[in-house]
């Protein structure tokens, strides 16, 4: 991961997915909950974003929500947005839900991988997923209900390892 000082400001966090209404919001709001818990969410500004415009603006899937609700994650209140080449400069670490995201993230900054001496600044989310299988967050929308719980599943057991490695790696300290 990049070097980060707690003192200059939180450790600004970016979920990336195609319509940011299944995956990226779901992280979004999973990762919130892992870095409140561990008493870090001063530590942290996190968001979430689609590549693709056609969800602008909506809130997250219905089953998503619910899916996230039965999990004791709330998920009100969040709207639909775009990635931007802003976010290249405005995040520091962007994670792509799938290999196609990911594609998509870096056209609009070729040089993201490498910005800041980071090589690891935009990258897949499953990348520390300690079952990573094939690194990508399968979208959920075309299918049942299942797909939604494998979702969150996945995303859970992600964070908590991005959490740990982000806790560890800039000395964070909780705040209960």
């Amino acid at each position: 991961m990049s070097e980060h000082s707690e003192a200059d400001r939180p450790i600004r966090v970016l979920f990336v997915c195609l319509g940011n209404i299944c995956r990226s919001p779901v992280a979004e709001a999973v990762f919130r909950d892992v870095v409140r818990r561990r008493g870090l969410g001063h530590a942290f500004e996190i968001d979430s974003s689609g590549t693709g415009s056609w969800h602008v603006g909506h809130p997250p899937d219905s089953r998503m929500r619910a899916t996230a609700e039965r999990h004791g994650i709330n998920m009100d209140g969040m709207r639909a947005r775009q990635f931007t080449a802003g976010d290249h400069s405005d995040f520091d670490h962007i994670f792509a839900m799938d290999k196609d995201n990911l594609q998509d993230i870096l056209a609009l900054d070729p040089g993201a991988p490498q910005r800041d001496g980071s090589r690891y600044r935009v990258r897949l989310f499953r990348e520390a997923d300690p079952e990573p299988e094939d690194f990508q967050v399968p979208d959920p929308y075309y299918g049942g209900d299942a797909g939604f719980e494998r979702v969150f599943e996945m995303v859970l057991r992600t964070s908590e390892v991005l959490v740990d490695r982000f806790e560890e790696e800039f000395g964070l300290v909780r705040k209960l």
